[in-house]
């Protein structure tokens, strides 16, 4: 019984408890959310009061945008109304000024008609003056060919005849005199660029010819090298491509090639088979190749050597390889590479006088004469294959036309090719440059003697100087001076064109008059 009693008062001990803390929970829960119903209501309010104040805030700004946007507009009408009234005075001006413009021009016209008036007059005049003057000299006309019983015509061309005359007299004077003053400024400024240029260039040269002889200790060796039924001269002249000449000179063989690099290598082989003492078709061939191989380096050193002392980089091996060879390639027995070389020096030192590019000079100068090393392995002259060469290895327009045209055989349109040619002329033509055969020598002399003597007036002629100067003696009694410089500057223009030469030919014309008597 006491158990029932105690489990039913536990049971509503829960009932109750359940209720308390139920009603605890509602009550909490009412609080809170009358909490959140005021934070609510204060923010709601906070919004309304920020709302309000942005609004008055914009309706502050866009007041202020409205009067300042008022007084730029009343600012640009005063402007404009400012602007408006200068127009204005300046229209009332130009009025003004147009009707002065106006009146004066009408003053014009009239001064104008009053003298078109008077001109017309004197025209009127004039012409009745001239038919009187023309009638005048028709009459003094027949009067002078009355009295001096010539017509007109034999007159007028007595008259030619005294003017043409006084003419020629004349263009001698004035030819000579503009030929002296030419010669005064032209000389004085190349004389000093040329020997400034060619004073600080200088170069030893070799000459050399197209055989070379070999020295033999005996003439037994001579035999080895004819070897047994000619089988050791004829392969060696097979491999080389020269001709090997054995005659009675004692101790000597002679090498001879068109070909100077083919001459140069059986020359150094010959030596070495020499010293060697083993002469046989297969030593021989031995021993060719590799000297062949020495001198292919040989030519690539002297190229380089001969790019390196002008200054001028970035060549193609070929180009290289062939600038080499030029150093065993004479003309006139005068070294090619170091003729190219001279060129190169002295058209760089010209270009640097008149403010041209020295680099570009000396690449002209140097690559000129390229086209001799292959010139008699490639149909054509030097300057075009020479020039075709360089074109085919991506050189410059101004290097390939200096090769193509260093020569005058083009139109020269690029003045790095005009430096080139006075180079070329200047190494060509210094004393001991070159050397001529005798026969050529003599006939060039003739030459120049025989065209300076059909000129009439000139008694003799002298080619003196090595063909460089040309001494003329004229008549005294049958040329004056002024004839003298006429008769020296046609002799010069027949040179230029009918003569093919190196550098130039100074001519001098002499005029005297001798007097001789004798004492007996």
């Amino acid at each position: 019984m006491l158990t029932s009693t105690t489990i039913l008062i536990g049971l509503i001990s829960l009932l109750v408890g359940s209720a308390l803390t139920f009603g605890l929970f509602k009550l909490q829960e009412n609080k809170r959310q009358t909490r959140q119903q005021e934070e609510a209501d204060k923010l709601i309010a906070s919004l309304h009061q920020q709302a309000e104040t942005e609004r008055s805030q914009v309706l502050l700004k866009a007041k202020e945008e409205a009067l300042a946007a008022k007084a730029a507009a009343e600012e640009e009408l005063a402007a404009s109304r400012k602007s408006q009234l200068q127009r204005e005075q300046k229209l009332d001006r130009r009025e003004d000024q147009l009707t002065r413009q106006e009146e004066g021009i009408q003053k014009q016209q009239r001064g104008l008609e009053s003298s078109q008036t008077r001109l017309a007059t004197q025209m009127r005049g004039i012409s009745e003056q001239r038919a009187q003057l023309e009638k005048l000299n028709k009459q003094q006309l027949a009067v002078l060919e009355q009295a001096s019983g010539m017509s007109r015509d034999e007159a007028a061309n007595n008259l030619m005849k005294a003017l043409e005359k006084e003419l020629e007299h004349e263009r001698g004077t004035v030819l000579l005199r503009h030929q002296k003053r030419l010669e005064e400024v032209v000389n004085t400024q190349t004389r000093d660029m040329l020997l400034t240029a060619m004073q600080r260039f200088a170069s030893a040269h070799t000459a050399e010819s197209t055989t070379s002889t070999v020295d033999v200790p005996t003439d037994d060796m001579k035999g080895r090298i004819i070897g047994r039924e000619g089988r050791n001269i004829r392969a060696f002249e097979k491999a080389t491509g020269v001709d090997v000449i054995i005659d009675d000179t004692p101790g000597v063989v002679i090498v001879s090639g068109f070909d100077p690099v083919r001459r140069e290598i059986a020359r150094l082989a010959l030596n070495h088979l020499i010293a060697d003492g083993r002469i046989h078709p297969s030593k021989i061939e031995e021993v060719v190749e590799e000297t062949s191989k020495k001198i292919d380096e040989l030519i690539m050193q002297k190229g380089r050597e001969a790019a390196d002392e002008a200054n001028v980089p970035g060549l193609h091996d070929k180009v290289v390889r062939m600038l080499g060879r030029l150093h065993f390639r004479t003309s006139y027995s005068q070294n090619v590479l170091r003729h190219s070389v001279e060129v190169a020096f002295v058209s760089g030192l010209v270009a640097e006088m008149l403010g041209m590019d020295a680099a570009v000079a000396r690449r002209c100068g140097l690559l000129h004469d390229i086209g001799k090393a292959a010139d008699h392995e490639l149909e054509g002259g030097h300057p075009k294959i020479g020039a075709d060469l360089l074109q085919r290895h991506n050189e410059s327009a101004e290097v390939v036309h200096a090769a193509l045209g260093h020569h005058d055989d083009i139109v020269t349109e690029r003045p790095y090719t005009m430096l080139v040619a006075i180079g070329d002329a200047c190494s060509a033509s210094r004393p001991g440059a070159r050397r001529e055969s005798l026969e050529r020598y003599v006939k060039r002399m003739e030459e120049l003697e025989s065209i300076a003597t059909r000129f009439e007036g000139v008694r003799q002629a002298f080619a003196i100087s090595a063909g460089r100067e040309l001494r003329v003696i004229v008549n005294s009694d049958r040329t004056t001076d002024e004839q003298a410089a006429t008769i020296c500057h046609d002799i010069a223009k027949a040179f230029e064109t009918e003569l093919t030469y190196p550098g130039e030919i100074k001519v001098t014309v002499l005029r005297e008059s001798r007097f001789t008597e004798t004492a007996k």
